[in-house]
């Protein structure tokens, strides 16, 4: 098994761009009280890419040598990630996206200096076209869940949060770096905090891999929280998990919706919908903790749902 390194976390504590680093958390009252227990909300917002990614990206290229065509699937902030570090470092980078992939965001990638291709009808068919395309001699193919330091950048959150001693942090799944990250440090430095991965329940594949000890995939993700919407699991981040995760919960759309009103209410913030995951997941579910945290991992949201969020 790979294994997640927790020096390499803790360098990447020093090397990731600062404008990803120490991040705004917080207790917010009224919105712990209308969660019913004592909430810590992380803002991974407040940076150039809009959300936690700019950490594992910054991370995985400032590991890799320049003159390559870096490539990857994103249904948008990876892609988003991926280009801002790849711009920094002038290196080419091609991003594959389905073809209904949210507009700002490939927008958004396309002026980060990314070449987006949009193909296929979900992430997962965007990815097959985009490992293909990789196969040319000077392209490398990255893919988020599987290499290591994307999840070990991600790991950094956890280090800010650690001192906090919280009973349990709720965090988002797609792939899975962002928890296995999150989750192999605090093993190490507050293991008194239980982890807790949020998956919606238009796309279980990632619950069900946990559960099962295996990768399952599905043969649909139908979810507004296109940041979370995975189809097939990546083997690798699937046994990290295993390993470093304590349970996972799936939440419906109507608790999604109801989390980014209550973001909205109560945090001032318009969100994407799997940023609120661990709102949803508290709403809907008993989770155990007095003192929870959770991420607020991006802010990309649709048109749509910004009409949606605004009128109501």
């Amino acid at each position: 098994m790979t294994e997640l390194s927790l020096g390499n976390i803790e360098e990447a504590a020093r090397v990731v761009e600062p404008a990803f680093r120490n991040t705004p958390q917080f207790r917010e009252p009224t919105l712990s009280e209308r969660l019913g227990r004592e909430l810590v909300v992380k803002i991974e917002t407040l940076n150039p890419l809009g959300s936690f990614k700019g950490r594992g990206t910054d991370y995985y290229l400032h590991g890799v040598e320049g003159g390559q065509e870096v490539v990857c699937a994103s249904a948008g902030n990876f892609g988003q990630g991926i280009a801002y570090a790849g711009a920094k470092r002038d290196s080419l980078v091609t991003v594959f996206t389905a073809t209904n992939a949210n507009p700002g965001k490939v927008a958004r990638m396309r002026a980060l200096g990314a070449d987006v291709r949009q193909v296929g009808a979900d992430f997962d068919a965007a990815k097959d076209a985009a490992r293909e395309y990789a196969r040319e001699p000077g392209r490398l193919f990255v893919e988020d869940g599987e290499a290591p330091a994307i999840a070990e950048g991600a790991g950094t959150i956890a280090a800010e949060l650690a001192p906090l001693g919280l009973d349990t942090i709720l965090v988002p799944v797609g792939n899975g770096s962002l928890i296995s990250g999150i989750g192999r440090y605090l093993r190490a430095h507050s293991p008194r905090t239980r982890v807790i991965g949020i998956c919606a329940a238009g796309a279980p594949a990632m619950e069900r891999s946990w559960r099962a000890g295996r990768p399952i995939s599905t043969e649909a993700a139908h979810t507004s929280a296109d940041g979370i919407a995975v189809r097939v699991p990546v083997p690798v981040s699937v046994r990290w998990t295993r390993e470093y995760v304590d349970d996972m919960v799936l939440v419906g759309e109507e608790f999604l919706v109801e989390g980014l009103r209550l973001a909205r209410d109560t945090l001032g913030m318009l969100l994407e919908p799997s940023a609120v995951a661990g709102f949803a997941a508290l709403l809907q579910h008993d989770l155990p903790g007095e003192t929870a945290g959770t991420i607020i991992t991006g802010r990309n949201y649709s048109q749509k749902l910004l009409a949606e969020l605004t009128s109501a």
